[in-house]
């Protein structure tokens, strides 16, 4: 499948399907495509007649430029993967076509994207998500989009961005996928050596505690959340952070109650940061 690189090629290829009122998906990703990645194209592929995967590093929400430097890419795979997924269209631009010279326009979503990613990685990198998800909703206009769970305050913030800006794009979900061991799937996996993946599993293993443990009753959350940390530092893991918050505010919890509730969890094993979240039981 060609990869289309500029605006233009983009509205031309998504014009007619518009026109017949046909339904159009959107799968944004940076690229190193893996099978969480493929699910969401084959949901999207499941709903719409046109499913647009976007391949774009996104420099805007990276504030350390090695982890921008680092980031794999592997475009000729991801095309393959994506196509074999349902992908109708690869739109692959430069970063002058998102960010064309004399661009000053920023996106800031507060309240939300304040807390724990955006405290750990800088109040920029939400502000570049919330800028680019706005510039590729105005590109390709889509009917619906889809998100992965495992970057459940990125959903988050999205979801505020597209409620507050009245954006006409649907927002779907799909869960975490995870390896057979249980890791969650991320394109930053393939720089874990053998030891440093096994270390990596306490977060998954922290996070199933949590679950286990607010399932048989426990409601307290910040107990809860230092029993599930204990697992990640005791792996040899340096943890960042280990809260259990609201998933639409991300609000730290004290108690589970009656509500919805998430384990959220970052650490780094090794050179590599790595993050997973899991939904926990309500009480009655």
């Amino acid at each position: 499948m060609p990869v289309i690189r500029t605006l233009a090629e983009l509205r031309e290829r998504t014009e007619p399907v518009r026109r017949s009122a046909g339904r159009i998906g959107l799968v944004a990703t940076m690229g190193a495509l893996h099978e969480g990645h493929l699910s969401l194209i084959r949901a999207a592929a499941a709903e719409c007649e046109q499913v647009v995967v976007t391949i774009f590093v996104n420099p805007a929400q990276f504030n350390d430029p090695g982890d921008l430097d680092a980031y794999p890419r592997t475009e000729d795979e991801d095309v393959r993967l994506a196509t074999e997924a349902g992908a109708t269209v690869i739109f692959a631009p430069g970063p002058e076509e998102v960010y064309p010279p004399g661009f000053v326009t920023a996106v800031r979503v507060g309240g939300v994207s304040e807390p724990w990613e955006g405290a750990a990685r800088g109040a920029s990198h939400f502000d570049g998500v919330a800028l680019v998800v706005a510039k590729l909703f105005g590109m390709v206009t889509p009917d619906l989009a889809w998100f992965g769970q495992k970057d459940a305050q990125q959903v988050a913030v999205v979801r505020r961005l597209v409620a507050d800006l009245n954006i006409p794009t649907a927002i779907r979900v799909a869960p975490t996928v995870r390896e057979a061991d249980g890791l969650a799937m991320s394109s930053r996996n393939v720089r874990l050596d053998a030891a440093d993946r096994e270390a990596a599993l306490s977060l998954s293993r922290g996070l199933r505690l949590v679950a286990d443990r607010a399932a048989a009753g426990d409601t307290d959350a910040p107990a809860l959340a230092r029993a599930g940390r204990a697992v990640v530092e005791q792996a040899g893991a340096e943890v960042e952070y280990f809260a259990i918050v609201d998933p639409g505010t991300f609000a730290e919890l004290d108690d589970l109650g009656d509500r919805d509730a998430l384990a959220i969890v970052a650490a780094r094993v090794g050179q590599v940061r790595l993050i997973d979240n899991w939904e926990l039981p309500r009480h009655t």
